[in-house]
């Protein structure tokens, strides 16, 4: 059981992430965190170092929603392509997913604090890694149980799946249009089934 002291650094983290996510680290203010929250600054900054370390451990959270997430999606499917398939259905819903959130973390993160927070860029990049390398494991297993056929490496592979899939999330997220990412996303299940299948 938490003791009451993280019990409270636990909801201002789950309270605070989305207003970083959606104003950015440079854009929320400290008004915005204690109106969020109900509590003063002080009670915030009782609990963290300064606003660079709340702001992380708020991005921090968010990421780790995302990847128990794919990994519970990957998780679902014994055979590879299904895998996949699973994975490009959740991104399909990808902005339901991420609504509480205000957006999704990797981008809304990792292009907001590219130029004014150098930790929090990186943990940005770090979860995209992360996400590629998952989707990695599962095209290399399904190419050495012959699920599939890659033209080229699982990673080179991930990653341009992965670079597919969040260019449609920047294009529906910058015109408020979810058709970008569902077009995108029923033209990406087609590619993997003609490209990949075996």
């Amino acid at each position: 059981m938490l003791k009451k002291a993280e019990r409270t650094k636990s909801f201002i983290i789950e309270t605070v992430a989305p207003v970083f996510n959606k104003h950015g680290y440079i854009g929320a203010s400290m008004s915005d965190l204690t109106e969020a929250t109900g509590l003063t600054k002080g009670a915030i900054y009782g609990n963290f170092e300064n606003k660079e370390a709340l702001a992380l451990l708020a991005f921090q959270h968010h990421s780790n929603l995302l990847l128990n997430k794919i990994d519970e999606v990957l998780a679902q499917e014994a055979h590879a392509l299904d895998k996949l398939l699973a994975l490009t259905n959740f991104y399909r819903k990808y902005d339901e997913f991420t609504l509480k959130m205000g957006g999704c973390p990797v981008l809304n993160v990792g292009i907001d604090a590219q130029h004014n927070n150098s930790l929090l860029s990186a943990a940005a990049k770090e979860t995209v890694k992360t996400i590629e390398g998952k989707i990695a494991l599962a095209l290399e297993n399904g190419v050495n149980k012959e699920e599939l056929r890659l033209p080229v490496t699982p990673l080179q592979f991930a990653k341009q799946l992965y670079t597919m899939i969040q260019g449609a999330v920047a294009m529906a997220t910058m015109t408020n249009d979810r058709k970008y990412l569902i077009n995108t996303i029923a033209y990406i299940e087609q590619l993997v089934k003609k490209e990949i299948k075996k």
